[in-house]
């Protein structure tokens, strides 16, 4: 991944004066921290595109063989799929459908619901999920750009913010305490 020369300042710091010179003195700490989340998302996803990229594949490709390559027989409901990864139906089904184009995974009936779809991992997809998730490991979660401590701590904090949003009741199974 190529990178930019680092700017001169913290834009996100001469955001912050700029909201406090107007005023805004109540929203600037929100504001500097929502923007700062999103930037680091920009950061993160750009590694991870770039760690996908040599295996075709985007992140949202990759979640969806990730998510039935964890699952006890590769297969789960389609509705299943669109609950864990927390995304839209169109999305999933829209991701699905590629998936099914290039052999990775198969879309078949369900088996007591006619109107549900089973999402079912081939060994293709299985395949390219493992080796996927080898280089994810190696290029980007080994390694995230911050220290343990520091990635404790922001999964803590994140966390709160999407228990409290309503992203989810039950913290456990819980890697950390919240």
């Amino acid at each position: 991944m190529s990178r930019s020369r680092p700017l001169p300042i913290d834009p996100l710091a001469e955001a912050k004066r700029q909201w406090l010179e107007h005023g805004w003195t109540d929203a600037a700490d929100g504001m500097t921290a929502v923007i700062s989340v999103m930037r680091a998302q920009q950061l993160l996803l750009a590694r991870v595109d770039t760690s996908l990229k040599p295996f075709g594949l985007s992140f949202a490709r990759y979640e969806v063989l990730r998510l039935l390559a964890f699952s006890r027989s590769g297969v789960l409901p389609l509705s299943s799929v669109v609950a864990r990864l927390q995304v839209h139906a169109t999305s999933v089904t829209s991701t699905a459908e590629r998936l099914v184009r290039d052999g990775l995974i198969t879309r078949e009936p369900h088996p007591h619901d006619g109107r549900a779809a089973m999402l079912s991992l081939t060994a293709a997809g299985r395949d390219l999920a493992e080796r996927a998730t080898v280089a994810l490991n190696e290029e980007v979660f080994a390694a995230p750009g911050m220290t343990p401590a520091d990635a404790a701590d922001l999964v803590a904090i994140v966390a709160r913010l999407r228990r409290d949003a309503g992203d989810f009741t039950d913290p456990r199974p819980q890697p950390d305490p919240l």
